[in-house]
């Protein structure tokens, strides 16, 4: 029964993203490619001080790739840099299976991909391109 409802949560971000779309003049924005199965995201965040105050995202690839850009987008939206890396780090850890998020949490509807290790980075890729923007704009 969770595993239905799980796909649900993929399938309900994957054909109606949340924060689809590009941002102007943006303090972040960073693409990755995964070449093995041709999924691509671009991330762009604007910040605020010490907040992420908008993010969004394009690209197009399977539906664990765009539904996690989704949950990403909402997950991160409003944290600040420490909150978003401490987001970014939990999720890769589900992704290994050292984490889990509680049952509800959008984000444990990805918890399954880790039985698919050829799609642990399908769910990654925007968590990745989000945490190699924020690293970048702190050099900068």
């Amino acid at each position: 029964m969770m595993r239905d409802l799980y796909g649900q949560v993929i399938m309900d971000h994957y054909r109606h993203p949340r924060n689809r779309g590009e941002l102007e003049d943006p303090d972040i924005e960073r693409h990755l490619l995964n070449p093995l199965c041709g999924d691509e995201v671009t991330v762009y965040a604007r910040l605020e001080g010490d907040r992420v105050a908008d993010v969004r995202f394009t690209g197009r690839g399977c539906s664990i790739s765009q539904a996690s850009a989704s949950m990403m987008t909402e997950r991160l939206r409003g944290k600040s840099r420490e909150e978003a890396e401490v987001e970014i780090s939990r999720f890769k850890r589900m992704m290994t299976g050292e984490e889990a998020f509680p049952e509800g949490d959008d984000l444990a509807a990805l918890k399954g991909v880790i039985r698919y290790p050829s799609r642990i980075r399908c769910a990654t890729l925007a968590w990745e391109a989000f945490q190699q923007g924020l690293e970048n704009s702190t050099s900068e």
